[in-house]
């Protein structure tokens, strides 16, 4: 731990009392009916899930939430890393639950319902057929398996395993909620399936944004490699395509069944030599898991504690304020300003229209840009399979050779997309910032802007438009490879036991550039329709929340003494400042 690590965590040691102080101002806002009468009902509830989410957080155990796709060794990990058998391992296909697993003096295992109930479960239950017919006799839907064991790690510690990752777009609800209150994440792949693309489109989609400080990314199964330079090249590769979606991954191989064997002294057969090696990895990974995590976790927690009180008192401020100003004027000026809003909302629907050409401009030389380059890219790749084929090892580079191909050929396509991803949402953001200056909300509009940089679930949504164009535009529908080249591929492995692969690819290759470029076509579109319909979604919040805001000015000078109202907002204002002022030293 290096010194400023030091003293930021001496610093956020301390941070509980004024935690405390700021969440119990905003609590005595919240309980004042005055001012939330002033605020409005919907504003208020907003604050409540603020608070509750804020309480959770503050109040469970520190969470190291286990993610990865299915048949990844997720549960023989938790075992290894407990060092005895908790996590259920033989529940077929794979864990299909989650599991809650915290510390408790007597091994326990509970289901529990989503109505509270708990119903106590032996270790047989555990097993997937068995639990599937508990689960039909239960008197309701089951939450999760809550599992208390004595495990020292525990006590510093819950781990929760959860269900395999097979489908993004039906990623379950209640795996997000259980990634949003996470407070530290492992991810685990497989050497034996090498970072798919949808795990790739899951790291960046689902955890990118929520800005983990910390995040290990465990390769499993290195024990099924027959060489140590294979185990390299799969560690290689998985570290490159971190550093692109996940900067501030750590990377380690290991094997989850020889680390489990050895702690609990099983037998481990070793026809490779490299027993050594699995241990040494095994143990540089919970040496990072100790000083990363578990020596951080109160400065990691009390990080995130703070920036979720911050973005609700900046979120609370620009809404009293604007509401103050509003109130300030007279009727006559009221109604000057509703017909203001509206015919600046008439001409900003105009003005939309007008910036649409200039997107769909953009988004055309862009993907012009794009088919150069992936032109470019194809030439020199024919290039490097034709010297591949006439080195003196083929038969090595023959083994390796499809899930190289498939690998440049999708690096190089996602490529062109995070680049020009980046150029497109930079325009959007600053016509949305455009708007919200002329509806005078400006102030709302960068609350937004902050809540998305910290992948807040419960602010607005007024920014968070790069990564939806992201989302839409960096792989098929249901996340997976782009399906015309896919095609192309799946052809070439059709005939890759009667054909020298490298052959088969070569008279293939116009085929495979040509759907390339067709699926890159068709990514670009669907970038500039949903930059679009990010545009017009920007336009219509920012719209309501002006005239949401208006509305709600209007109700209190018709019904409502106005000095009364800004002396309750007044008292208001004053209390987000101090609150403010608290959290300042921790900025």
């Amino acid at each position: 731990m290096n010194e400023n690590t030091e003293n930021s965590t001496l610093t956020y040691a301390a941070a509980e009392p004024d935690i405390e102080k700021v969440q119990s101002a905003m609590k005595d806002i919240i309980a004042n009916k005055a001012v939330c009468q002033i605020l409005g009902e919907e504003f208020t509830e907003h604050l409540k899930e603020w608070d509750k989410a804020i309480t959770k957080r503050r109040t469970e155990p520190f969470s190291l939430v286990v993610l990865g796709d299915f048949k990844r060794g997720k549960s023989t990990i938790i075992n290894a890393i407990l060092g005895k058998s908790i996590a259920p391992v033989n529940v077929a296909p794979e864990t299909f639950t989650i599991n809650s697993i915290s510390y408790g003096e007597t091994p326990l295992a509970e289901a529990v319902l989503k109505n509270g109930q708990r119903i106590t479960l032996t270790p047989d239950d555990l097993v997937r057929e068995r639990l599937e017919k508990l689960m039909r006799a239960f008197p309701d839907t089951l939450d999760y398996i809550d599992i208390k064991d004595n495990a020292e790690i525990l006590k510093e510690i819950r781990i929760v395993d959860t269900p395999g990752l097979s489908d993004l777009d039906c990623l379950d609800k209640q795996v997000q909620d259980y990634l949003v209150n996470a407070d530290a994440i492992i991810y685990i792949a497989s050497a034996l399936s090498p970072f798919s693309e949808s795990e790739q489109v899951f790291l960046a989609t689902h955890i990118r944004p929520m800005s983990f400080s910390k995040l290990f990314v465990l390769v499993n199964m290195i024990d099924a490699m027959n060489t140590m330079e294979d185990i390299e090249k799969i560690i290689g590769r998985i570290t490159e395509r971190c550093e692109t979606i996940v900067p501030n991954a750590f990377v380690y191989g290991v094997s989850g069944i020889d680390e489990y064997r050895r702690k609990i002294g099983l037998n481990r057969p070793d026809i490779k030599g490299f027993q050594e090696f699995y241990e040494n990895e095994f143990l540089k990974f919970e040496m990072a898991l100790k000083r990363e995590i578990i020596l951080q976790k109160d400065y990691i927690r009390t990080q995130r504690v703070i920036t979720m009180l911050s973005l609700m008192l900046s979120d609370t401020a620009a809404r009293i304020h604007m509401i103050y100003d509003m109130i300030a004027m007279d009727k006559k000026k009221l109604e000057d300003l509703s017909q203001q809003i509206d015919s600046e909302c008439k001409s900003l629907a105009s003005a939309i229209e007008s910036r649409r050409p200039k997107i769909l401009l953009s988004v055309t030389e862009m993907q012009q840009q794009a088919e150069q380059w992936m032109y470019g890219f194809f030439s020199k790749l024919r290039e490097d399979i034709y010297e591949a084929r006439n080195s003196g090892n083929p038969e090595d580079i023959e083994k390796h050779f499809y899930s190289y191909l498939v690998d440049k050929v999708g690096e190089a396509y996602k490529k062109c997309i995070e680049i020009h991803e980046k150029q497109l949402s930079k325009v959007i953001i600053e016509m949305g910032n455009e708007l919200a200056k002329k509806l005078g909300i400006s102030d709302l509009a960068r609350g937004a802007a902050a809540a998305a940089e910290n992948g807040s679930d419960y602010m607005s949504s007024l920014m968070l438009v790069g990564q939806t164009v992201v989302n839409a535009a960096g792989a098929g529908e249901n996340g997976s490879f782009p399906s015309e080249t896919m095609s192309s591929f799946k052809n070439i492995l059709k005939r890759k036991r009667t054909t020298n692969i490298m052959d088969t690819a070569l008279e293939n290759y116009d085929d495979v550039r040509n759907n390339a470029v067709k699926d890159l076509k068709a990514a670009y579109k669907t970038m500039a329709d949903n930059a679009l319909k990010q545009l017009d979604s920007i336009y219509q919040t920012q719209a309501e929340a002006s005239r949401d805001a208006l509305v709600q000015a209007k109700e209190m000078t018709e019904n409502a003494n106005n000095e009364a109202i800004k002396m309750h907002l007044g008292k208001a204002v004053a209390i987000l400042d101090e609150a403010a002022e608290t959290l300042k030293k921790y900025s």
